[in-house]
């Protein structure tokens, strides 16, 4: 071309191979953007306490697990990496577990009860315990004082989009009621299914088959819920 500026010819891809070895090697970013690494989650360490609380309690009824196995139809092995902090049971384990151990499910939530607890009365904001099923999308915050004899618990449930208790129907001791406070979610009690929004409630024995479930796809759900035992811890 006469005239004006030259147009530059775009560099052989070797060339730009060979720039970028060059700049890695003298520690500066090359021409591609460097994918960030996933970060790894750290709700390991509350399948951990609970696993450790669920051990502690077998040891206590002097069960072993081949008691607990019998009594669940859980494999020994399974019930053996929950122990050990290694697999994160679903709802419907817990509760299964908490039935055979004679005790809620609020007294799985890891630690034991501090002593600070305004006499068992009160619970500060900051002492709630909570319990995270991170591969369900569910979280359980204990509202009342933790304790294994406690029969009636109240928890606010936080429901990610999506979050579920899993495809299979789960029946347990004791009988249960809820508010929804934000969000929706749907509700299987038996064969029949409601979708409950902001403002409706709910109230049903455990015993019958249960499952439920945020539907929303970008929109957490939030219940007020409040399980209560028939047997003593």
């Amino acid at each position: 071309m006469s005239g004006g500026n030259r147009l530059r010819k775009p560099a052989p891809k070797g060339k730009e191979q060979a720039k970028d070895k060059a700049r890695k090697a003298n520690g500066k970013p090359t021409g591609k953007p460097k994918m960030k690494a996933a970060a790894r989650p750290a709700e390991p360490a509350m399948d951990l306490a609970v696993g450790s609380r669920i051990r502690d309690l077998r040891r206590e009824h002097k069960f072993s697990l081949e008691t607990i196995a019998d009594r669940t139809d859980l494999s020994i092995g399974f019930l053996s990496q929950i122990e050990r902090g290694l697999s994160s049971p679903s709802l419907r384990v817990l509760a299964t577990l908490a039935d055979v151990l004679g005790v809620g499910i609020a007294a799985l939530f890891g630690a034991r009860p501090s002593g600070d607890a305004a006499s068992g009365v009160v619970t500060r904001e900051v002492q709630r315990a909570e319990l995270k099923l991170w591969r369900t999308g569910i979280s359980k915050q204990l509202l009342s004082p933790a304790g294994t004899e406690s029969r009636l618990n109240l928890f606010l449930v936080h429901m990610e989009p999506g979050g579920n208790t899993g495809d299979e129907l789960y029946a347990h001791d004791g009988e249960e009621a809820g508010l929804v406070l934000e969000g929706e979610m749907i509700l299987t009690v038996d064969a029949e299914t409601w979708t409950l929004k902001q403002g409706d409630s709910f109230r049903f024995a455990s015993r019958r088959p249960h499952r439920f479930s945020n539907p929303a796809e970008d929109a957490k759900a939030v219940v007020l819920w409040v399980n209560c035992v028939t047997q003593a811890g």
